[in-house]
C-alpha cells in the first residue's frame, strides 16, 4: 500500500511527535476536585533572627570613652560606664567637630584622635621594640644619605 519509503517517514514523523503529545501537564485550580474535610498545612517556622556584629559597648570600654571625652571637654560629670543620651550627644559632637560621620556609633577615627586606639604593647613583634618616631635626617649615618642632592641646589 506504501512505499518502505512513506512508512519510514510516517513512522519517523509519529516518533518525534508521540513524546511531545505526551509531555503536557494538566493544571488544576486549587478548589477543582479537592473535597477534603482537613487542612493543608502551609505554615513553615521562620528561623529565629540572630543579629549579628556587636550589639553593644563592654561598660569598662565606655568608661575610657567618658574619660577621654570629659578630658576633651566635650562631657561633664562622672564617667559611669553607661552609654546613655548624654554620651552619645558628646561623642557626636566630638565626630561633627572633626567633620566626621556622627551616624555610627563611636567612629574608629574618632577613637583613635581620643588617643583610645589599639594597644600594640603585647604584640609578638613588639618585644623590646620601641614605637618611637624615626630620627631626624642630620642624625642618619652619612652612608644612608650619600646618594641624596640637597634640595638648595635644584633649578626652580
Amino acid at each position: 500500500m506504501f512505499s518502505p519509503r512513506t512508512t519510514a517517514a510516517i513512522l519517523i514523523s509519529a516518533a518525534l511527535l508521540a513524546p511531545s503529545a505526551f509531555a503536557t501537564n494538566v493544571h488544576r485550580s486549587p478548589t477543582s476536585g479537592l473535597t477534603s474535610t482537613h487542612k493543608l498545612s502551609k505554615s513553615r517556622h521562620k528561623a529565629a533572627h540572630h543579629a549579628r556584629g556587636q550589639q553593644a559597648i563592654d561598660p569598662e570600654r565606655v568608661t575610657q570613652i567618658q574619660q577621654a571625652l570629659i578630658r576633651e571637654h566635650y562631657l561633664t560629670g562622672e564617667a559611669d560606664g553607661k552609654w546613655d543620651a548624654t554620651t552619645v550627644a558628646a561623642m557626636q559632637r566630638y565626630q561633627a567637630d572633626h567633620g566626621w560621620q556622627t551616624k555610627l556609633m563611636p567612629d574608629s577615627r574618632a577613637l583613635l584622635k581620643l588617643g583610645l586606639g589599639p594597644d600594640y604593647s603585647a604584640a609578638i613583634n613588639a618585644k623590646g621594640s620601641t614605637f618611637a618616631s624615626a630620627p631626624p635626617k642630620d642624625t642618619a649615618p652619612p652612608t644612608q644619605t650619600s646618594g641624596f642632592v640637597a634640595a638648595s641646589g635644584v633649578n626652580q
